[in-house]
């Protein structure tokens, strides 16, 4: 069994109340619609994420044997219901915001119309799949906006909170706009490129840290970056610039150092001159250790000579966010518009579009949430991606996905680029209200 594709990876009252709409004879269509109800003020905007693997998800849906079996053996269902589950698939459509779109709180960025039992089923694998990747592509997206035209690379996996995780995230990075990861299957599953250098134990292994360098080098004659922070930054640069008429002799150029320690600035900074000096003014330098989208932010405008960054734990794990007031809710049923009215937790009812105004300059400027049917001025964000459990198209290419990401981002507001509060503005229109007061005077 795979977990990432089997339907049993849900919450145990999916399957209670899919047996409850089946014994009250309740298979009417549904409309379910995930948004993210608010953000903490560090966070100014996101980025949707996800939405391949939320389809792929949908397309493959299906009960396999022994999980009907194993169903069975809980008894908790009845044999009917079981039975049912045996021809269960997807036949609904979806509306999304495409991935890489900038989005807001109370913005639909997926709509599902389907079968209640169908629309219901998917929620906890969909929610798990769109609301990790939008985490992690927005908190990239804040290290992207802090260094642009920098090289960065995701450096999380070992520390990211399992398998799938690791790799998603180096997906969610480079959609994002990052160079590259250093997860392996990341550049095998997704075509994404792959940096990488060498550990402390490398140069640990080794009697004299000049060899170690010599060594790797010759392994890897194309992809020469040494780590030069295992025992004295300053004195390994003064052995990389040793080296390199030697390995030049041999055809073998050094791209670059890595510093993964200490005041990286500083150790930038002397570092740069010592290169220099030596005559390796192509020779990049690489920082890595602990950083996050403040630490690119402090040393670029300190003026660190730094060339690339590898960001690991901070982004894998989005620690200083680990998780988004996100919901997948029902919004109508039966033709009717369905709301909720718990405190603090309301919802909009019906289906709905995001309109975007942009200014003069191009920028962003106004969003409007409103039924589907309000059309509004502006760039309608939701589109439609499956009709009849189908694809309406083939999926994009992950870097068409990381273009559009691009342009969202070269539109955001100038106050959205920096790390501070911003209140972007969205308005919900007045025909969403007079649903929602509608609604609360039928129920």
């Amino acid at each position: 069994m795979n977990p990432a594709t089997s339907v049993l990876l849900t919450d145990l009252y999916q399957l209670t109340m899919l047996q409850g709409y089946h014994e009250a004879g309740m298979a009417d269509t549904a409309v379910f619609e995930f948004f993210v109800r608010r953000l903490r003020p560090e966070r100014g905007f996101l980025l949707a994420a996800g939405l391949e693997q939320s389809l792929a998800f949908i397309e493959q849906m299906r009960f396999a044997p022994d999980e009907l079996e194993w169903l069975a053996s809980t008894r908790r269902f009845g044999k009917d219901f079981l039975a049912s589950l045996e021809t269960l698939r997807f036949t609904g459509d979806v509306h999304a915001m495409p991935e890489g779109t900038v989005f807001f709180p109370n913005e639909p960025i997926l709509r599902v119309t389907a079968p209640i039992a169908q629309a219901q089923l998917v929620e906890t694998r969909l929610i798990n799949l769109l609301h990790f990747e939008t985490l992690i592509a927005s908190k990239a997206a804040r290290s992207v906006l802090m260094a642009p035209d920098k090289l960065l690379v995701d450096f999380g996996l070992r520390r990211a909170h399992g398998a799938e995780a690791g790799l998603l995230a180096a997906r969610a990075s480079y959609l994002a706009g990052f160079s590259g990861t250093s997860t392996v299957l990341a550049g095998q599953q997704f075509g994404i490129p792959l940096f990488g250098t060498m550990a402390h134990s490398f140069i640990q292994a080794h009697d004299d840290e000049a060899l170690a360098f010599e060594h790797f080098a010759h392994a890897q004659p194309d992809n020469v970056v040494l780590l030069i922070d295992t025992w004295d930054t300053e004195v390994a640069a003064h052995k990389v610039v040793a080296l390199a008429p030697r390995l030049a002799a041999a055809g073998i150029r050094i791209k670059g150092v890595r510093i993964d320690s200490g005041d990286l600035a500083e150790h930038a900074r002397r570092v740069r001159a010592i290169l220099d000096a030596g005559g390796l003014n192509d020779v990049i330098i690489f920082a890595s250790g602990d950083l996050d989208e403040f630490a690119l932010r402090d040393m670029l405008a300190a003026g660190a000579p730094v060339d690339g960054f590898g960001v690991g734990t901070h982004l894998d794990t989005s620690s200083d966010l680990p998780y988004l007031d996100c919901a997948y809710k029902l919004q109508e049923y039966a033709g009717r518009a369905r709301r909720k009215r718990s405190e603090g937790k309301a919802t909009w009812p019906g289906r709905k579009q995001v309109y975007r105004q942009h200014d003069a300059d191009g920028r962003m400027a106004r969003d409007v949430v409103t039924l589907e049917s309000d059309a509004q001025p502006g760039e309608p964000l939701l589109v439609p991606v499956m009709r009849g459990g189908r694809r309406l198209a083939q999926a994009p290419h992950l870097l068409d996905i990381r273009r559009h990401a691009a342009a969202n981002l070269a539109r955001l507001p100038e106050s959205l680029r920096r790390l501070e509060s911003f209140d972007y503005p969205v308005e919900i229109s007045p025909a969403l209200h007079e649903l929602a007061a509608e609604v609360d005077r039928s129920t």
